[in-house]
């Protein structure tokens, strides 16, 4: 395979450089040099792209995706009445329709068995097109817990031990633990920690023992609280972030993983659309508190990356990009949401050192878009502005996939 070079192209680094007017190589799986024109030089025979007007970024990072949810207005119904075997296939589309989307990693928090991590093999074996994954297996709870249909209850240490190691053994790269009650599962307050201080340490240890992080789902302040005192490395949706809580998290250096989009769909609907009144009620009660926290998070320094929650109502994978517009709304700027969907997000997951940045060395995960998001962040989410994702060195969505193929 030839070298490509892409020259001529505004380069967004995912460190917080812009080039104007750079050229980035890329051999084999890899970035070979990225930089301006006058600095990289084109090798002989390599195929070279035209990219004026158009920018490259790295390909963007979703920290937290459910693949086995559809993005149905009743996700819990439509999850109980499919197979596990149905469900893995709709699961590969919604793969497909991620990474289409310009999105070349996720981190999946959450399944309803083990099939991920087939799907995953598939993807990294090329059988499948889809984003790499970053698989929790099933999340860990409370008994009649929040997420117990995607996940695993536990009662005492021993078991959530015992349920962290048999999704370790299966392939987890993350595991999860439910510290809050939450909006998609009846009977469950959002503002209520769920599982003990001691639990949730026991799942911090036996992932720490194999190398591996923890993600908490945790609404309320105290689930948060203790969550991090637990260990966890990052808090997935912060939605009602107290002073406290806040502080907390900037002092021992926990991430946030806001989820904007996951409330935001789901507070826009109608009784009638089929979303259980409950789970309705709820978003539109949270929604506003959930965008102060935000900004409470933003403006206090937290670390941010991006997650969506794609596949809960109407937040359709695919459509992962409406997170940025989100944040920038709510106090970021562009290029602030762009380092939280790229090297940011990166270095929460743990693989910073391969991708998240277009630098040397790095995986050659890319996405061009016509036009300029800084000015713009919108474009990310427009299809028709993506010209080409990359994935390890090779175009695997838009005309430039379609023009290599065809060469």
């Amino acid at each position: 395979m030839p070298m490509i070079a892409i020259s001529h192209v505004r380069l967004i680094d995912g460190t917080g450089q812009v080039t104007e007017r750079a050229t980035v190589l890329v051999r084999h799986a890899k970035i070979q040099a990225a930089g301006s024109v006058r600095q990289v030089s084109v090798p002989h025979g390599a195929l070279r792209i035209n990219g004026r007007g158009l920018t490259v970024l790295p390909g963007l990072i979703d920290c937290h995706v459910h693949l086995c949810l559809g993005g149905e207005a009743d996700v819990v119904a439509a999850l109980e009445q499919d197979s596990p075997a149905l469900t893995l296939l709709k699961s590969s589309r919604h793969a497909r329709q991620t990474i289409e989307a310009g999105f070349t990693t996720v981190r999946d928090v959450g399944s309803r068995d083990h099939s991920i991590f087939a799907l995953q093999r598939s993807i990294d074996q090329s059988l499948l097109p889809g984003p790499r994954i970053v698989g929790s297996g099933l999340a860990i709870c409370m008994v009649g817990g929040h997420a117990r249909f995607i996940g695993r209850e536990a009662s005492g240490v021993e078991q959530v031990r015992a349920i962290a190691r048999e999704q370790l053994a299966a392939g987890a790269g993350l595991i999860k633990v439910i510290a809050s009650g939450g909006v998609l599962t009846p009977g469950t307050s959002p503002d209520q920690a769920q599982m003990t201080m001691e639990e949730l340490t026991a799942a911090v240890e036996t992932a720490r023992a194999s190398g591996k992080k923890v993600a908490a789902h945790s609404h309320g302040s105290a689930g948060i609280k203790q969550a991090v005192s637990a260990g966890v490395h990052s808090i997935e949706h912060a939605t009602l972030l107290d002073d406290e809580a806040g502080g907390l998290l900037k002092r021992h250096g926990v991430y946030v993983v806001p989820t904007l989009s996951a409330l935001a769909t789901t507070a826009a609907t109608r009784r009638g659309c089929g979303i259980p009144d409950s789970v309705r009620d709820k978003a539109k009660a949270m929604t506003k508190r959930h965008q102060r926290s935000f900004q409470q998070a933003h403006t206090g320094g937290l670390r941010i990356a991006m997650g969506t929650d794609a596949g809960t109502p109407f937040n359709y994978h695919g459509e992962n990009a409406q997170e940025l517009e989100r944040m920038v709304a709510f106090g970021m700027s562009p290029m602030e949401a762009i380092l939280a969907s790229t090297s940011e997000a990166a270095r929460l997951i743990g693989i910073e050192g391969s991708v998240g940045t277009v630098e040397p060395g790095k995986l050659a995960d890319l996405l061009l878009v016509e036009g300029n998001p800084l000015r713009k962040i919108e474009i990310l989410r427009d299809r028709s502005r993506i010209v080409g994702v990359m994935k390890d060195g090779v175009f695997v969505a838009g005309p430039l996939a379609a023009k290599s193929r065809a060469s």
